[in-house]
């Protein structure tokens, strides 16, 4: 049966599904067991599966994170939340030098079958340290699988294809995406990791975009599509295993690639799919690949600062532009919202 849910719902739906199916799965992290329930994704966990299940974490990440993974290693299968990828940054050394490498380092005898979400995106001035999109570190790591689903249909088929994995998985989340709704079955079905998927076809340009710039993708593709202009939009949803089949495939019908990433331009997501490009698919460029990414400058708190910070369709438009087709100014000149560090009303938090 059809039936339009939110994304923090999809999620919500996921793990109570993997609780269900598992009593090896548990919860743990700031805020999962309060009253927001990490913007509403935890939210009823704690009543249904109780305390021993669903737990708060003091503030010390490495050390949590450590205590997580030690039980991961003796049978259990954790969902940790950091509420900010930033805060993430604590328990880099339990990540990277713990959690990747244990399945390399034993011969594949011992496993950490981890899922650790982290929240990116910007909303209401976070500022420097609390709306940074790392994802890149993550996927730089050999031993960590990392997926960011844009859609709660995806959301929800890689949460439990991500809880029932038996090695390490980063699950990013984009704070702008909680409220989105879209078709989401019932019951228990997986999205695999490792699977990009087109969510546009097109034979003029191809836009490989992640996380909430799949969003600004497709707008520029609904844009263009009115104008004559075909675009064809991926959306990655796993940045490591990366699916560049499919882009390869894609850039060899449209001559011509943008990739959209919700983080910093330089050594990002979008150099590496970049570089594979031009590695495996050089020839099938009609024109320089380009890439709309964040300013090279940490993220600002003033609205005013904001507003000339992140990219939107209309940065993808001009940058198609750049590729000899035919965008008409209208497009180029129509105003951007007052406030790109807010978005639509609907959505208010809780912070």
């Amino acid at each position: 049966m059809d039936r339009e849910i939110k994304y923090c719902q999809a999620i919500n739906e996921a793990l109570g599904i993997c609780m269900q199916n598992d009593p090896n799965v548990y919860l743990i992290g700031l805020g999962v067991p309060d009253p927001k329930g990490i913007f509403g994704s935890t939210l009823g966990l704690l009543k249904k599966f109780g305390s021993q299940r669903v737990m708060d974490m003091p503030t010390s990440e490495n050390g949590i994170t450590g205590i997580a993974i030690g039980s991961a290693l003796t049978g259990m299968r954790p969902i940790m939340t950091h509420q900010r990828i930033d805060f993430a940054i604590l328990a880099m050394e339990q990540i990277v030098n713990q959690a990747a490498k244990w399945y390399y380092m034993f011969g594949g005898q011992a496993s950490v079958p981890l899922v650790i979400r982290m929240i990116i995106g910007r909303g209401w001035g976070q500022g420097p340290h609390h709306s940074q999109s790392l994802q890149a570190w993550f996927a730089h790591i050999p031993g960590l699988k990392v997926v960011m689903p844009t859609t709660p249909y995806d959301v929800k088929g890689l949460m439990i294809s991500s809880v029932e994995d038996n090695n390490p998985v980063i699950f990013i989340e984009h704070r702008w995406l909680y409220n989105i709704s879209g078709i989401v079955p019932e019951g228990y079905y997986r999205t695999p990791i490792g699977v990009s998927r087109i969510t546009r076809e097109g034979k003029d340009l191809t836009i490989v975009a992640t996380s909430y710039m799949t969003i600004e993708a497709m707008r520029a593709a609904d844009l263009l599509r009115k104008e004559g202009i075909y675009v064809e939009v991926i959306d990655v949803r796993t940045l490591r295993p990366l699916d560049d089949t499919m882009i390869f495939e894609s850039v060899q019908k449209t001559g011509r690639l943008i990739v959209a990433d919700t983080g910093w331009q330089s050594f990002g997501v979008s150099a590496e799919i970049v570089a594979r490009v031009a590695e495996k698919a050089l020839h099938d460029l009609k024109y320089p690949p380009q890439r709309v990414a964040l300013p090279e400058t940490p993220s600002p708190t003033t609205f005013v600062l904001a507003n000339q910070y992140f990219p939107t369709s209309r940065n993808i438009l001009m940058t198609a532009k750049q590729m000899d087709l035919k965008i008409p100014d209208h497009l180029l000149n129509a105003e951007t919202p007052p406030l790109l560090d807010i978005p639509d009303s609907s959505f208010s938090g809780p912070f």
